[in-house]
């Protein structure tokens, strides 16, 4: 007997749902002029940090808990010298990871139902955070909200930036698609 192949609960949703729903609202004539989502792109900087190890460390790590996935280091493009920081050499200034397919819609699914929901004081995302191309970026201040994260991996805080990379958007199909996946965009004001 075969196994049934595990599809995550997000892309189920979009492949059986949502496509439809979009196809509709924003009067589209393709199918394929739907919004989707392409990649989820996770980075946190580490500053000033980053001479300090064991701050870079546990952002390499965090990261890594948090996709589920290894992180890739950046070193700095451009020299600038008020930071003491020289283009392509020395530590790297900054971790990431890309996330796509089945992973990019578990961490989504984790972001939006798990994560959001214990940001202290959260009164939901920004909706001005769109960029030209639909693109949507989401900074949260502490790694802590996370699942995954243990007690001896919070005893050093960084932040980091969840970039959700859609193809197709547009500001108000990004929106609506990014609605429809659940995510608690804060409330307009009237």
């Amino acid at each position: 007997m075969a196994e049934k192949k595990y599809t995550p609960r997000l892309k189920a949703l979009y492949n059986d749902k949502i496509v439809k729903t979009l196809e509709k609202e924003l009067k589209l004539d393709n199918v394929n002029q739907v919004p989707k989502l392409e990649k989820v792109i996770v980075s946190s900087g580490v500053g000033k940090k980053r001479e300090d190890k064991r701050f870079t460390e546990t952002v390499e790590l965090t990261l890594a808990k948090i996709t589920g996935q290894a992180t890739t280091s950046r070193l700095a493009k451009k020299s600038i010298a008020t930071f003491k920081i020289r283009g392509g050499m020395g530590a790297p200034i900054g971790y990431l990871t890309t996330l796509r397919n089945d992973k990019m819609y578990e961490f989504v699914d984790r972001l939006i139902n798990v994560a959001l929901p214990h940001v202290r004081d959260f009164h939901g995302v920004s909706r001005k955070s769109f960029d030209a191309q639909g693109n949507y970026s989401l900074g949260l201040t502490e790694q802590t909200v996370f699942p995954e994260i243990t007690f001896e991996d919070a005893s050093v805080l960084h932040g980091l930036e969840v970039t959700f990379v859609i193809k197709n958007g547009s500001k108000e199909g990004s929106m609506k698609l990014l609605e429809l996946f659940g995510m608690p965009f804060e409330r307009e004001e009237k």
